[in-house]
């Protein structure tokens, strides 16, 4: 995904990943927020607006698209955009069966195993993965169990019925992010408490989700989903022991179709999406110091909370050829978000309360048009929003912010397609300025405490440009290079925080420059080698942009053989290399932290040193 130009994943550990799409959600110190996450089109971010990646295993995925910036009415009109996660399925009538087995460097072992199959009526995919890894720090062992299940079955014509269970169970200890001087002396060390603690998580998800799509005619159809999703969350940390669950569930239908527009023929989609979720958390002392170095140790609860969390976006689009060259889009959502917090800790304190945000109109508009079969540009204007985290709606004191707001922005953006040097080079390149007003800021003001605010004005601007070319040197050698540059100019527009105003700083989180480049080879028909090399400029670490953060280079290099043994038997085999010259570099880093006894802040989340990996897939065709 890091090659896609304007996304960025930072991933402190298998467990610890945050996605940014051009700047936006680079302010949140964990996880993902600030876009829309889907699983064969059913949504799997929470009410809160955070979304886990790490919660699927990205073997068993067919593709993933992302939508950059606000444009995808249909999918939530977040600041950030959308990312679409789309499963394997078998193609044609053909029965599969397919095992890939990996070890590397770190203890790791890794083995998938799926069965496919697909006939007229029928179809199932299932999926089934063993994930664990001492990783590269000290209490950094990580154990996943994943299970997907896909499957449809043909009603008639017109109708089909399907259903998605995708089930994962993860142990994952935390080494958490180091300040500068572990990190340069030892990036391989845990914080300090965190390893005194042996802090870890646990997590068990579920989703469970039955899909029907129905076709009324060539110019209307629907399809409809319905879901349920758990989530079971126990994580001891050195200051206090969570244990949380969140149940939640909705539904999402579309129609669409195509329709006659001056005399051309359009399309036309509207529909709704409702997602409710019961947050349940609790918290306990950690009594780790006087457990004789046994790790953590629960003690007694200090907190009990829940929150009922409820989005509602309805949305519609109509795309209108004008004539065979040029064709406009139009795209309309509307959010309504309601969090309803209760404190079961604090009865007579009475901190319950509510927070009902108004409807808010998302309008998006688009304009295509191809200058010949080999030049397209396009224009956009689209408004988006991103709702307030859990943290930032609350005080300190534990009470709901009626104050706080919801992010608003609207981007504008231009760009082109060109295929040149008789389509063997294929260039993209996007224009875009996005205004955030009502920023979102979660400072922090304890160990596990932040405070949410409303700030001020963002301007992010930025140039993205992908280009490939396809080089055939012989009928036994093709070699496709590729390099992607992102350009971002980031900054605070109006940003006062108590006596400091940090106005015209560069935003805090996001790298200026980076670059992917490298090439996929294929030789003498049955081998391939593929380079993958990543440069991530200076991040700026703090609002006062007073510490940044090293720039870096990563090469990644792959070589493998893949051959159809027999009618039904086929192999693939390669061996890898991550961190080919063994960089030290942050691979995450959070922003804005603050010390605490006398300790160092801890921004840094060390990259993996070099290591390796081979693996072995054998598929078997009936």
């Amino acid at each position: 995904m890091n090659q896609i130009p304007g996304v960025y994943v930072l991933s402190g550990a298998l467990n610890t990943n945050r996605i940014t799409i051009r700047g936006v959600g680079a302010r949140t110190l964990f996880g993902t927020d600030k876009l829309r996450l889907y699983y064969n089109d059913i949504p799997i971010t929470d009410g809160s607006g955070f979304s886990s990646i790490e919660a699927f295993d990205l073997e068993s995925l067919h593709q993933i698209e992302v939508v950059k910036g606000p444009k995808a009415t249909s999918y939530g009109s977040n600041l950030g955009g959308a990312i679409l996660l789309q499963s394997k399925e078998a193609l044609g009538n053909s029965t599969n069966f397919s095992n890939n087995f990996t070890v590397g460097s770190y203890n790791l072992l890794k083995n998938s195993f799926s069965f496919s199959h697909t006939d007229k009526k029928f179809a199932i995919n299932l999926n089934y993965d063993h994930l664990e890894t001492d990783g590269y720090r000290e209490n950094n062992e990580f154990n996943r169990e994943a299970l997907l299940l896909n499957a449809s079955y043909t009603l008639s014509q017109k109708s089909t019925l399907g259903i998605l269970v995708n089930y994962v169970n993860y142990t994952a200890e935390i080494p958490s992010s180091l300040g500068i001087t572990a990190f340069t002396e030892n990036p391989k060390q845990a914080a300090f408490t965190w390893a005194a603690s042996q802090g870890f998580e646990a997590n068990k998800y579920s989703l469970i989700g039955l899909y029907h799509t129905y076709s009324f005619s060539e110019k209307l159809k629907n399809s409809t989903s319905i879901f349920y999703t758990y989530l079971d969350h126990y994580e001891p940390r050195p200051f206090g022991i969570l244990d949380e669950f969140t149940n939640g569930f909705g539904f999402r239908t579309r129609f669409y179709g195509d329709v006659k527009l001056f005399s051309k023929t359009g399309s036309y989609s509207f529909g709704a999406e409702l997602y409710k979720d019961e947050y349940n958390w609790s918290e306990f002392d950690n009594l780790y110091q006087q457990n004789n170095g046994n790790g953590s140790l629960q003690g007694d609860i200090f907190a009990k909370n829940k929150e009922f969390r409820t989005q509602l976006n309805t949305f519609a689009s109509l795309l209108i050829p004008f004539d065979e060259r040029f064709s406009a889009q139009f795209g309309l959502n509307i959010n309504k978000t309601t969090y309803n917090y209760r404190d079961l800790f604090n009865i007579v304190d009475n901190k319950s309360a509510r927070r009902d945000f108004s409807p808010i109109v998302l309008p998006s508009l688009t304009l295509n048009y191809s200058f010949s079969e080999n030049q397209e540009v396009y224009a956009n204007v689209s408004r988006g929003y991103s709702n307030p985290s859990l943290e930032e709606t609350l005080t300190p004191s534990g009470v709901i912010n009626p104050d706080i707001q919801q992010e608003t922005g609207t981007n504008y953006e231009v760009g082109t397609t060109l295929y040149l040097a008789r389509k063997k080079l294929v260039l993209n390149l996007a224009i875009y300025q996005m205004n955030i007003k009502n920023l979102l800021v979660a400072q922090r003001v304890g160990d596990d405490q932040f405070v949410g605010r409303n700030a001020g004005k963002t301007r992010h601007q930025g140039l993205e440009i992908a280009a490939n070319y396809q080089l055939n040197i012989s009928s036994k050698i093709r070699l496709n290079p590729f390099v992607n540059y992102t350009f971002n100019n980031h900054n605070f527009i109006d940003f006062i925080d108590g006596e400091n105003d940090f106005s015209g700083n560069e935003l805090t989180g996001v790298p200026k420059h980076r670059v992917t480049s490298g090439w996929q080879a294929t030789f003498f028909d049955h081998f391939y080698w593929n380079t993958v090399h990543q440069f991530v400029g200076e991040i700026p670490l703090t609002d006062a942009n007073t510490l940044y953060s090293e720039a870096f280079n990563v090469y990644n290099t792959k070589i493998g053989f893949q051959k159809k043994l027999s009618t039904n038997f086929s192999i693939n085999a390669q061996v890898g290399i991550n961190n080919l010259f063994d960089a030290r570099y942050a691979q995450s880093v959070l922003i804005n932290t603050a010390a605490f006894g006398g300790a160092e802040p801890r921004y840094y989340y060390p990259g993996n040193d070099r290591n390796y990996y081979t693996s072995l897939q054998l598929r078997y065709t009936l």
